[in-house]
């Protein structure tokens, strides 16, 4: 995904004085600070009424930090060659051109602005991927934060962190956060911490304090789509391992006996969990989604909206959400979003098959497979979101290192050798 870094001055020295694993750690502080503007700023009622234009502020005033930070850490502008970062930037031809038309509004031009700070972002960023797990740690810290902020919520204001208008779900009390998001970004936590243990990068002790919270927290989320990303995630992932890891091996047979079990034992519950009180009917149509996405697909539709879409906007249709990211790509970005997309996906998922087993390797498999998995009932994908974060991680962990810089041999001056001692 990644070749030699370049710059903008050739030899130009690092930009920061890295840090022990060779990153700045201010790099970690402009990672939390794009996950910060990824949170949105619509959600569930908060403990503290929170204006909209305050979160927005807050979100789009991290995301002008995290450019700042990242252009002061990088002024050189050193980056690598990434196709992931290429496709992304290729993503905002469409969204621009769509989003000019005089009749589209002010909103889409703004959300393009900040799809193009987010990218530009992520690539002076990509001067410090190098294959390796420091962003992982980052990804990790920064959800579990996230999490923190929920569970504190939960203990504060119990009745508002599971409100009835949700179903009882979980939602973000004191930030407003969906219950998506939170299965979301606790299933991210689970699925990378798990691969660290297996991957002997961390213990079990401090694997399981991230663990556990999280998993009651996404079961209290009661959403579906997170759970069955991270265990499809966690096969594939596990699996790419099993023939290098003996940990790995034995986690997937232990994972795979408890899960028969749990399901022999716990059908009855476990299928009302999955339900979670709907109908038969209600759930075949995904509480209503396959209605606004035959809706969607039969309006009628210019050729110019078809090919380049109707601009940037809120992921809705006819004031009901998408939730599917490659429809919502498709009214927003038309069919050359779509095949932009689809190409970003298939470039960074081939490009994780074609790589020798590692543990790199196996998180940037999960990440990946819980992108395409989530696509299908969320939205994210064509425009800055933590979708395309979880998928710049990825990219990140399938940089090949670059190979270290060999020092210039001085030259060992020759001994002048007298005629005479020649002969």
């Amino acid at each position: 995904m990644g070749g030699e870094p370049t710059s903008g001055a050739a030899g130009a020295p690092p930009a920061a004085a890295p840090g022990p694993g060779g990153t700045p750690k201010a790099v970690g502080i402009v990672w939390a600070l794009l996950g910060l503007n990824t949170l949105g700023s619509a959600g569930a009622k908060t403990v503290v009424p929170l204006p909209r234009s305050l979160i927005q502020m807050a979100t789009m005033g991290a995301l002008v930090a995290a450019f700042a930070l990242a252009l002061a850490l990088n002024p050189r502008l050193r980056i690598r060659a990434s196709a992931f970062l290429f496709l992304l930037t290729l993503l905002l031809v469409p969204s621009v051109i769509a989003s000019v038309q005089p009749d589209v509004g002010f909103g889409a031009l703004f959300r393009c602005t900040r799809l193009a700070v987010f990218v530009g972002t992520l690539w002076l960023l990509s001067h410090w991927w190098d294959g390796g797990l420091t962003f992982v740690r980052y990804h990790i810290r920064m959800y579990f934060a996230v999490l923190v902020l929920v569970a504190a919520g939960l203990v504060v204001a119990p009745g508002t962190a599971m409100p009835e208008y949700y179903g009882g779900r979980l939602v973000g009390a004191l930030w407003p956060l969906t219950p998506p998001q939170i299965g979301q970004y606790a299933a991210i936590v689970i699925g990378l911490a798990v691969l660290l243990v297996l991957g002997r990068r961390t213990t079990a002790g401090s694997a399981a304090v991230v663990v556990v919270p999280s998993l009651v927290l996404l079961a209290m989320t009661h959403t579906r789509t997170a759970t069955l990303g991270l265990l499809i995630g966690l096969v594939l992932a596990i699996g790419s391992l099993v023939l290098t890891s003996a940990a790995a091996r034995r986690f997937f047979a232990w994972a795979v006996l408890c899960a028969t079990v749990a399901a022999v034992a716990f059908s009855s519950a476990l299928r009302a969990w999955f339900l979670r009180g709907q109908s038969q009917e209600n759930f075949a149509n995904l509480t209503g989604r396959a209605k606004v996405w035959d809706a969607l697909l039969a309006e009628p539709r210019s050729t110019g909206e078809k090919v380049f879409g109707t601009g940037l906007g809120d992921k809705s249709f006819d004031g009901l959400p998408i939730d599917n990211s490659w429809l919502a790509v498709y009214d927003e970005q038309g069919l050359i979003g779509v095949v932009v997309v689809a190409a970003l996906v298939v470039v960074i998922g081939g490009v994780a098959l074609l790589r020798p087993p590692s543990l790199p390797r196996a998180c940037a498999i999960f990440l990946i497979s819980y992108c395409a998995i989530s696509s299908y009932t969320e939205v994210g994908l064509g425009d800055a979101s933590a979708y395309l974060l979880h998928l710049a991680l990825a990219a990140s962990l399938l940089v090949a290192p670059a190979p270290p810089a060999q020092l210039p041999v001085a030259e060992i001056p020759r001994r002048r050798i007298p005629r005479w001692a020649r002969r």
